[in-house]
């Protein structure tokens, strides 16, 4: 998709609040956009706006905000979710159950698990989706994934993941599913190349993306650092995820695991890890310091009974946090405003059972609705390391999201309907625009077929599983 391919105008009208998330955290009543070829030339009051364009929206009735971001997820694990086996594993456990499953996917199966997960993602408010494939089995590669995200139009971060540390090197993975290094580091040089979009409104990057301390060496972490910084492309691992990835690391490296990221080069405004949640506040710090981002995934970090990761201290601190839904074989679901209701409702848990008061003078340690709505758009593109997405601003993109307000969830909460997305049952959004593209229109995909979707990801769910 080329931005720039026609000159193409787009106005949004009448919302009754439209959320910014600018400098200011601006809510603007009847607000709207005037969009040229994908960007934003103007925000503000309806009745200052051209009142003309190529195509005219009237939301009327529907609050409007930035696009969601989400930072950290495996499209794949939509073909896995609930499996009885792994229903009540921690994580290396679920892992050792999945992993022979997982084995047997093909091209197909990552084309028809992308397009499920993206789906559902659009559909919860997201437009910008940052994936993490780490086993590429069968003939499957990245570029499975890639063309079926060009299918359905959110942009894409594609994290191509690897690992090298089988079960007979002392690795968690089984010898099947990891790849030579030589190979790894081949194909991620291809991938680059091939794909990688650096520009304002590009709609795909490449990330590299080394799965974890226990399932690669570290001189394919050493690297993969290199071969990002030569191309200037991010870094994302998991880390810090469970207390066996702590004694692991200990161990085998001598190190804790942000200790372990230090002796590898894996420390920078280059790199986001997912989860984090067993970090001291020195670590916090060397995060804060080196400019270190977090994907936050509170509820795959409650599924797997992994831990609470200490959110408030990270932001208190200055460490750059995003959301992440996480795979959808660990959450079950790849909702992303759901997943800003429980960041936000978690934080406020992890604060009363860490002995804050809940009322009077200390209210302000309740993690509220806005910010939880920040963490899912600036937040995300801060720790994505993206300028041009994540508040509504002359000069970003156009990926916003459309949700109506008189429907039966939000009764009796119209006196802060902004909140209400959260405190609510969060809901289905009603339109979704990327790059001023309609990819949801009236809570329905544009121009796709859902139902077939549906049948074709449960066949080979099925097929997965009966193996």
């Amino acid at each position: 998709m080329n931005p720039n391919a026609n000159n193409q105008t787009l106005l949004i009208k009448n919302s009754d609040i439209l959320i910014t998330m600018n400098g200011h955290r601006d809510e603007i009543k009847s607000g709207g956009l005037f969009v040229r070829n994908g960007f934003i030339e103007q925000v503000g009051l309806t009745s200052e706006l051209p009142n003309t364009a190529d195509e005219i929206v009237d939301l009327s009735g529907y609050i409007v905000l930035p696009g969601l971001i989400n930072t950290h997820h495996h499209f794949y694990q939509t073909l896995t979710r609930a499996v009885p086996a792994a229903q009540n594993s921690n994580l290396f456990n679920w892992l050792k159950t999945l992993y022979p499953i997982w084995a047997r996917m093909n091209p197909d199966d990552i084309r028809i698990s992308t397009l499920t997960a993206l789906a559902e993602l659009a559909l919860s408010g997201c437009t910008t989706a940052s994936d993490h494939l780490y086993l590429f089995p069968n003939g499957s590669s990245l570029d499975d994934e890639i063309c079926a995200a060009s299918e359905l139009g959110l942009r894409l971060h594609a994290s191509r993941g690897s690992m090298s540390l089988g079960e007979s090197q002392g690795g968690l993975p089984p010898d099947s599913v990891v790849d030579s290094e030589e190979f790894i580091l081949n194909d991620s040089q291809r991938l680059i190349q091939r794909y990688h979009d650096g520009n304002p409104g590009s709609m795909v990057q490449i990330v590299l993306a080394p799965c974890s301390p226990f399932s690669v060496t570290g001189e394919l972490m050493k690297q993969s650092a290199k071969l990002a910084r030569d191309y200037k492309v991010q870094l994302h691992t998991h880390l810090a995820e469970t207390q066996d990835e702590e004694a692991f690391c200990l161990q085998k490296f001598g190190f804790r695991p942000a200790g372990y990221m230090q002796s590898v080069d894996w420390v920078g405004k280059d790199v986001w890890f997912a989860h984090s949640v067993h970090i001291n506040a020195e670590e916090i710090s060397l995060f804060a310091r080196e400019g270190c981002g977090v994907a936050h995934c509170p509820s795959s970090n409650m599924r797997l009974g992994s831990g609470i990761a200490p959110l408030l201290d990270y932001l208190r601190a200055g460490v750059k946090v995003g959301l992440g839904v996480d795979g959808s074989a660990s959450n079950d679901s790849s909702n992303l405003l759901a997943e800003a209701r429980q960041a936000m409702l978690l934080a406020r848990l992890r604060a009363g059972l860490m002995g804050a008061s809940l009322s009077g003078d200390d209210s302000p340690l309740l993690f509220s609705a806005r910010e939880s709505l920040e963490l899912a758009t600036l937040g995300g593109a801060a720790v994505l390391g993206r300028k041009d997405i994540g508040s509504l601003e002359a000069g970003k993109c156009a990926d916003f999201v459309a949700i109506k307000i008189n429907q039966l969830d939000y009764a009796g909460a119209l006196h802060d309907p902004v909140a209400a997305i959260l405190f609510c049952n969060p809901q289905k959004v009603d339109w979704n625009f990327v790059h001023g593209k309609t990819i949801v229109k009236n809570g329905e995909l544009v121009n796709f077929d859902l139902n077939k979707l549906i049948i074709d990801h449960n066949l080979a769910s099925k097929r997965l599983l009966d193996n």
